[in-house]
This record gives C-alpha cells, sequence and structure tokens, in this order.
C-alpha cells in the first residue's frame, strides 16, 4: 500500500509564489482602476476617459505579453536559465508595484502598471513552466490545485489590509494608496524569495552555439511537420479548446462588476461577492486537485466546463442581488479546479524540457481568450442594450469550447495513459524532488 506523500520544500516554495503574485492580481482589478480614474479626473479629464486609456492600457499589455511570451519562455528552456528568468521578471514588477505608490502624474503612473503587469505575467510564464521541475509527475494535479487553492487565500490578507487603510482610516488618498501599494510589493517578495532559493531546472534543452538563432528557429518549428515535438495534434486541439472555455471563465470574472453594477450594488457590497469568491475557491481548488488522481482531470475540466456553461445561462435570466450572490459562489466552486487542472494537465501532454516556450504559447491564448470574450459581451450588450443578453456570447464560447475538449480529450487520452504509467515508475525511482533541487546544483551551472 502506497503511503501517503509529504510536501516537499521545494512543492511548498512554489505554491508561496502563487500566495504573493495573487496579491497584485486582487490589486489590479479592483484598487487600481479606482485610483487610476481619480488621477485622470484630478488631472481635468473625464470618469468616459480614464476608462477608455485604461482600457487600452490593458490591451497593449496583452499584446505585449502574447509577443514576449514564447520567445522569453523558450530561452528559460535552455540550461541553467529559467531561475534567473523568473527571478528578474519578479522583482521587476515587484519594485514597480512599489514605485506606483509614489506621488506621480496618471501618464507616469500608467506606465509604472504596464512594466508591472508585463513582468507580472511573465513571470507566470516561467512559474507555470517549473511546474515539471519541482514535484513528481504523480503529484502535478495536486500541487498545480494547492497553488490556486493558497493563492485565493493569501491574496485577500494585504487586500484586505489595503481596503481597511484606504476606506476605513483617516488618511489622505495620497498617503493610503502608497502603504497600499508598498504593502503589496512586499508581500508579493516575500513570497518570491523561497522559490528563487529552492528552484532547480531539472528538466531543460542543452546550450549550443549559436543559442539565440536555434532558439528562435525552435519557437517558431514548433508546430511544423518537421518538429520532433511529441503529441502535436493532442497539444494544438487542448490549446484551441482552452482558448475557447477560458475564454468563458476570464470574461465571466472581467464582466461581474458590470454584472453587479447593472443589479445595484454599490462598491462595498461589490469587493465583498470578490472576496466571496476567493474563499468558496480555496477548498474548492484544493478538492478538485485531490480528486484528479481518482477521477482523470480530463473529466473533472469537462465537468467544469459543464458546469461554467450553466453558470452563464443563469446569468441571462438573472435579475436580483440574491442571485448575484448565488453567482458568486458557484463561480468559486470551479473558478480555482478549471484554472489549476487546466495547467497540470498542459504540463502532463507536453515535454517537460520545452516547458518554457509551450507555456508561452498557452499564455497567448488565455490573454487573446480575454480580450475576445469581453468584447463579445461589450458588442451584444450594446446592439441589445442588456447586461443579461450581453452573457449569451458566453454561453456560446462553453458551448464551443465543450466540443473541441472531447476531440482533444480523446486524441490526448492514450498520451495520458503512457505517461501516467511512467510516473508510476518514475516516482519509485526518482530521488525525491528536495534531494534534487537543494542538492544537485548542476543543473543550473
Amino acid at each position: 500500500m502506497k503511503t501517503k506523500q509529504k510536501m516537499t520544500k521545494t512543492e511548498l516554495a512554489w505554491i508561496l509564489y502563487d500566495v504573493g503574485n495573487s496579491a497584485f492580481t486582487l490589486l489590479a482589478s479592483a484598487i487600481l482602476p479606482i485610483y487610476f480614474n481619480y488621477l485622470v479626473t484630478s488631472a481635468g479629464m473625464s470618469d468616459e476617459m480614464a476608462t477608455a486609456i485604461w482600457g487600452y492600457a490593458a490591451s497593449g499589455v496583452t499584446i505585449c505579453v502574447a509577443i514576449l511570451g514564447p520567445i522569453l519562455g523558450s530561452c528559460t528552456d535552455l540550461r541553467g536559465l529559467k531561475r534567473p528568468f523568473f527571478f528578474f521578471s519578479a522583482i521587476m514588477g515587484v519594485l514597480c508595484c512599489a514605485a506606483m505608490g509614489i506621488p506621480l502624474p496618471w501618464v507616469a503612473f500608467l506606465a509604472l502598471f504596464v512594466i508591472t503587469k508585463i513582468a507580472y505575467s511573465v513571470s507566470l510564464v516561467f512559474y507555470d513552466a517549473m511546474l515539471p521541475d519541482v514535484t513528481q509527475p504523480s503529484r502535478v494535479d495536486d500541487i498545480s490545485a494547492k497553488g490556486y487553492a493558497w493563492g485565493y487565500i493569501g491574496s485577500c490578507i494585504p487586500f484586505i489590509i489595503s481596503i481597511v487603510i484606504i476606506n476605513f482610516t483617516p488618511l489622505s488618498v495620497s498617503v493610503s494608496m502608497p502603504i497600499a501599494f508598498v504593502l503589496n510589493g512586499a508581500w508579493w517578495l516575500a513570497f518570491t524569495i523561497p522559490l528563487t532559493k529552492r528552484y532547480r531546472q531539472t528538466h531543460y534543452v542543452e546550450r549550443t552555439p549559436h543559442a539565440v538563432r536555434d532558439n528562435f528557429k525552435r519557437v517558431f518549428s514548433l508546430f511544423s511537420k518537421k518538429s520532433a515535438i511529441p503529441n502535436k495534434k493532442g497539444i494544438l486541439l487542448f490549446l484551441i479548446a482552452f482558448f475557447f472555455y477560458i475564454d468563458g471563465v476570464y470574461t465571466i470574472i472581467d464582466m461581474a462588476t458590470s454584472f453587479g453594477t447593472a443589479l445595484g450594488f454599490d462598491t462595498t457590497s461589490l469587493l465583498l461577492a470578490l472576496l466571496v469568491t476567493q474563499f468558496v475557491a480555496f477548498p474548492a481548488a484544493i478538492a478538485f486537485g485531490k480528486l484528479a488522481p481518482k477521477v482523470h482531470n480530463d473529466v473533472l475540466i469537462l465537468i467544469s466546463i459543464i458546469a461554467y456553461t450553466g453558470i452563464a445561462l443563469f446569468a441571462v435570466f438573472m435579475t436580483a442581488v440574491w442571485q448575484f450572490w448565488m453567482l458568486a459562489v458557484a463561480v468559486g466552486l470551479f473558478q480555482g479546479g478549471i484554472q489549476a487542472l487546466s495547467r497540470s494537465y498542459f504540463t502532463k501532454i507536453i515535454p517537460a524540457e520545452q516547458s518554457g516556450t509551450l507555456f508561452g504559447f498557452l499564455d497567448i491564448f488565455a490573454k487573446g481568450a480575454a480580450f475576445i470574450g469581453t468584447l463579445l459581451v461589450g458588442i451584444v450588450t450594446q446592439a441589445t442594450n442588456s447586461v443579461n443578453l450581453g452573457a449569451l456570447p458566453i454561453v456560446c464560447l462553453f458551448i464551443v469550447g465543450i466540443a473541441v475538449f472531447l476531440v482533444a480529450s480523446k486524441v490526448n487520452r492514450p498520451y495520458l495513459r503512457r505517461a501516467e504509467a511512467a510516473s508510476r515508475t518514475t516516482d519509485d525511482t526518482l530521488p525525491a524532488a528536495d534531494d534534487v533541487n537543494a542538492s544537485d546544483p548542476s543543473p543550473e551551472e
């Protein structure tokens, strides 16, 4: 009988980075837009102009990360480069996050936000690509889920403190906001250090005399007929399915505030609903991680997509505030699971030594989805003059996602069975993750 394996220090360090960077996620979604609006209107411009500028900046970040993700990700696949690339991007994000607290005109503040968001997003590409190195194959579902789960809870701590400082103290905005930015930057930094110290790259591509040229060639020929990458069809099908269903997930997250406002929620209620989603997502994500080895994560992903389809349909007919609270709880139940298991599923179907490049491509599909979904909702809402009917495109996205994922899972299932069979042998023969990461410096040299 197999004994339960304790979490290693390296796995814990990897999970803790999710706790650290998630603080910036909440800050960027709930506080930064409001503060930017304050800066722009203080400069004599309208609320509409502030919203438009913020939207353009967000789109610019998306395009930049879509370009940089696969290129920088492929660089980190080379021997010994994943850790320094990760550390540099994370520290740049931390420093710029703290610097946003300096009293600045809105243009300089926006420039710092763009740099911070790009650094944050790129660090996540490297972070996700570390997963095959920090844990054993049979544990990727559980560790990936715990990353999201603890990220949800951990991010709430600096967020709640920031809200208290901003809204419930006599401090002026020019004093309370810098404190909030420095607090979130310090939190992010504190949970970055353990992973930087513990991580060692065990899967990599050897460097060549013409590393830069060969690297670009490898990126642009990844899915060509000449590429030696296994399971190309299964990977591509999953990326397409992921594009559609994660589009629906991110659109629901991004548009929740608009739905709440239309139903008469005040700002405090919206923030409370956001926190409810975070707290519900914590145990739900852990539960999904525990179930994955018993049920198979592709089955759980499919169940989550179907559940999200029901959530989107519910939003079409939602008219009361209490229904919005039900929606917040329902989203929390499946949000962490679908994100965590998608990450671990992708880890299982790709070659570990090219994880940086391929997670860079996964990020492109995620960023493109976030842009297109909200655009479709905006078009339908404007055409019908109904926030509820604006949820219909989300339902369609999930339906397409289900159809493509069924095909992808059929193609990937034989590959997953071989990977799972190999992992049972690998888990018994490989040294523990901490043995490799703490005492063997050779992969980094």
